[in-house]
């Protein structure tokens, strides 16, 4: 059986709804790390002791040290102050490769567990996805995450204490200037959570552009999106469609940074002014019964209230940062949240051994089951190990749909499908995948080597494996004719297979994985004839011996099959075997006869 993943159990969202950017939920993501976290937060309260105990130095300086010529005890404060300075200045290298350090293991930890998340989800999911969406979460949205999991929460500490060390130094040296300079505190506060709030919304709205903009890169400039824009003549209206998202994009942007920044720099300017009127005050009143405060004095203080004004502008400045980023992590909560359609059991069945019998008791399927309109309806089927079955029917006749339920790439919403007699629900994730081979139409190829692809199937598999399974797919001789062989590179960037070389490469591919159970969806209906011929050869030797379905287009490929069924709108209308189907003289006969004519007028 197959454990659950720790990420997804960690964060996956709480029992109780408490809001998909609950903050408690954020610091989950640094629970694993409290021990470097700590190591951080003793690091930032020594650091901020001791930039504490400089302007109390600078004060003794001032107000004894120079004032009585002591000369020796100017040496050691002035030495004391370096030596703050060098410990400053180390702790803040420490310190910033720890936090950085963590916030890096947090984003790697919430890319697997996205990504292993949407492993997880079914077809259906990325049938209704764009592959630029879920590219865009993964990327920016958690990469415009870096700055806040790397430093937010070290800035958050340290400007935190630095604020309230040099608070409680500021009352010691003067409790009257301290409330004076901590009088508009409660308003840059209030300022600062209204423009985070207004930033965070604004946020949300450029991430749902980027993830559009992404869409359309991976659409429109992938090999079959610059074939057709080119033979479509639409290469400057996809340009200028992308210029216009773009356009969009570039106004988000300016507002986000833009938003509230007048206010912000009001109160920098305020928090800036403060020690001039401090000075402002001390002279007027210096001489007219006013406060005594010395030279000495008056100077540290100013040094520790512009200690606190920085953490104090920092502080604001990561709130609004921090509620910038809640649209992020409510992006990414979404995708961590997402239901998984299909689920392993926890007592799931795990088969030591597969004959291969299939069958399919009374299955309705429907893509939305709310909508009322079924694909498949009432499917009764069996084929016995080892046999043979073709489907055939019409486009959107539910042909793949049927394929697609055995190795419950989708689950029933009727009935159920069995494998050696125990419902595939019930079989455990490894049986089914090791069970059932697909062969579909459209072959994907990884960019690496063709070894590494044929591989994919069997990641222990030996050369001799490889090359056994190759000569079984009649590819063997093409691909060590290739200038680097089995080490030639294939995918994106690589080598280019035709179509028919590339149906082959699946095939042993599937032959390497050796499956009791095989899947042929259409698998030659978009070759030649002599690419077929050579295709069927290599299917007709993965076939043997193993239960097979075939999904056909060709009515030619499956005229051996076992039983032959006929779809018509989600139904089985016929079966039979070839000659059967024939001398019934219905729909199965028609289709013949449609083939024979095809393959009459196409030269």
């Amino acid at each position: 059986m197959r454990p659950e993943n720790d990420l997804a159990a960690r964060w996956s969202a709480p029992k109780k709804p408490t809001g998909p950017t609950d903050v408690r939920r954020i610091m989950r993501l640094f629970r694993p790390y409290r021990g470097r976290l700590a190591v951080v937060g003793l690091l930032v309260a020594l650091s901020s002791l001791v930039s504490v105990a400089s302007p109390f130095m600078l004060r003794a300086v001032l107000d004894t040290a120079i004032p009585q010529g002591r000369t020796g005890l100017l040496s050691l404060l002035v030495l004391g102050m370096i030596a703050t300075a060098a410990a400053n200045g180390v702790f803040g290298v420490v310190q910033t490769l720890i936090s950085t350090t963590v916030g890096q293991r947090v984003m790697h930890d919430l890319r697997t567990a996205v990504y292993e998340r949407l492993q997880r989800m079914s077809l259906a999911f990325f049938t209704r996805t764009r592959t630029g969406e879920v590219q865009s979460r993964i990327a920016n949205d958690i990469g415009g995450m870096q700055a806040t999991v790397t430093s937010t929460a070290t800035s958050l500490v340290s400007n935190a204490t630095a604020v309230v060390a040099s608070v409680v130094a500021m009352a010691a040296l003067d409790w009257r200037l301290t409330l004076v300079s901590l009088a508009l505190l409660p308003v840059f506060v209030w300022v600062a959570r209204k423009v985070g709030r207004e930033r965070k919304k604004i946020a949300s709205e450029r991430q749902k552009q980027m993830a559009a903009m992404s869409a359309i890169v991976t659409e429109s400039l992938s090999v079959s999106g610059i074939l057709l824009g080119r033979t479509m003549g639409r290469g400057d209206s996809l340009t200028r469609e992308f210029a216009a998202e773009s356009e969009r994009l570039v106004d988000l942007e300016v507002r986000s940074n833009m938003q509230g920044r007048w206010r912000m720099a009001v109160i920098g300017i305020v928090m800036s002014a403060m020690p001039a009127l401090l000075y402002w005050a001390a002279g007027l009143t210096s001489g007219h019964n006013g406060p005594d405060v010395s030279i000495g004095t008056l100077v540290a203080f100013v040094s520790l209230q512009q200690g606190m004004f920085r953490p104090t502008v920092s502080l604001l400045a990561t709130g609004v940062q921090v509620q910038t980023s809640l649209a992020l992590f409510q992006r990414i909560f979404e995708y961590l949240d997402l239901p998984i359609d299909i689920t392993e059991k926890p007592d799931a069945v795990h088969l030591a051994t597969v004959r291969g019998e299939i069958r399919l008791e009374n299955v309705d399927f429907s893509y939305d089951p709310e909508s009322g309109d079924a694909t498949l309806r009432g499917i009764d089927l069996t084929v016995p190990a080892g046999g043979s079955l073709a489907v055939v029917g019409a486009t959107g006749s539910g042909k793949s749909t049927l394929s697609y339920l055995v190795p419950r790439l989708y689950d029933v919403t009727g009935g159920r499908v069995t494998l050696d007699g125990t419902d595939v629900r019930d079989l455990d994730f490894e049986t089914l995948s090791a069970a059932v081979g697909v062969v579909s139409q459209e072959t994907y190829l990884f960019h690496a080597s063709v070894a590494d692809n044929l591989r994919f199937a069997k990641p222990d598999a030996t050369d001799e494996e490889i090359r056994a399974a190759a000569r079984a797919a009649q590819i063997h001789e093409h691909i060590a004719g290739l200038p680097d062989g089995y080490d030639t590179l294939v995918g994106e960037r690589g080598y280019r297979f035709s179509g028919g070389e590339k149906q082959r490469l699946a095939i042993a591919r599937t032959i390497l994985r050796d499956p009791p159970v095989l899947i042929l969806d259409e698998a030659t209906s978009a070759l030649d004839t002599r690419t077929e011929a050579a295709v069927q050869d290599a299917i007709d030797s993965l076939s043997a011996g193993r239960t097979t379905i075939t999904i056909a287009h060709r009515l030619s490929t499956i005229r051996d099959a076992d039983q032959i069924v006929v779809l018509d709108a989600g139904r089985i209308v016929e079966r039979g075997t070839h000659d059967e189907l024939l001398a019934l003289d219905g729909r199965y006969a028609a289709l013949i006869r449609r083939d024979t004519q095809l393959a009459t007028t196409v030269p």
